[in-house]
């Protein structure tokens, strides 16, 4: 039932293809013409906490350039800054109080046989003098309902709560109190 929900909720479908073409644009400027192409479209994945769309973008990369600039061409990804690009991230710059660190950057790998493999860092715990700092984040869009929006930031920080309770409970003494970082 909620994954129907999640599929037939237009602000969430119409949030979801305006990201896509965000997509398309980045990974066509680092791929040959005519190969940027859909492989899924709206798939959802399910999380311990929530679920998501999911929209798999491909292109070809041109030969004179490398994983990295394709790396460098969709970051910081349209998920956790917004369109217009430029102008979401200045928007950013002027409202989020504190850098945001290792959020909505990556993590990955790129191997001496030119591959690669990253993901977004779209929860994170920063550990520091024994205090977890928990980031996530939900998008905004014109038709946001804020409460909805924190309510699913929320929900997605929950998760890394657990994770932290849970390893908690297994060492001894416990070592960390939590600080919740709302975005």
């Amino acid at each position: 039932r909620l994954e129907k929900e999640l599929r037939n909720d237009e602000k969430e479908r119409a949030e979801h293809i305006m990201l896509v073409d965000l997509g398309r644009n980045d990974i066509g400027r680092v791929s040959l013409p005519g190969t940027v192409k859909v492989s899924e479209l709206m798939d959802v994945e399910r999380y311990s906490h929530v679920m998501h769309l999911v929209t798999n973008v491909e292109g070809r990369l041109r030969p004179e350039l490398t994983p990295f600039d394709a790396l460098r061409a969709c970051f910081p990804a349209g998920t956790v800054s917004g369109a217009p690009k430029i102008r979401a991230m200045e928007a950013i710059a002027e409202l989020e109080p504190d850098k945001r660190g290792p959020y909505a950057g990556c993590v990955g790998y790129f191997s001496f046989s030119g591959s690669m493999d990253t993901a977004i860092t779209i929860r994170t715990i920063i550990m520091t003098d024994g205090t977890a700092h928990v980031q996530a984040g939900a998008g905004i869009v014109y038709d946001s309902v804020p409460a909805r929006e924190y309510e699913e930031t929320m929900n997605k920080a929950r998760a890394l709560l657990n994770a932290i309770e849970e390893a908690e409970a297994q060492s001894s003494p416990p070592r960390s109190s939590h600080a919740v970082t709302d975005r």
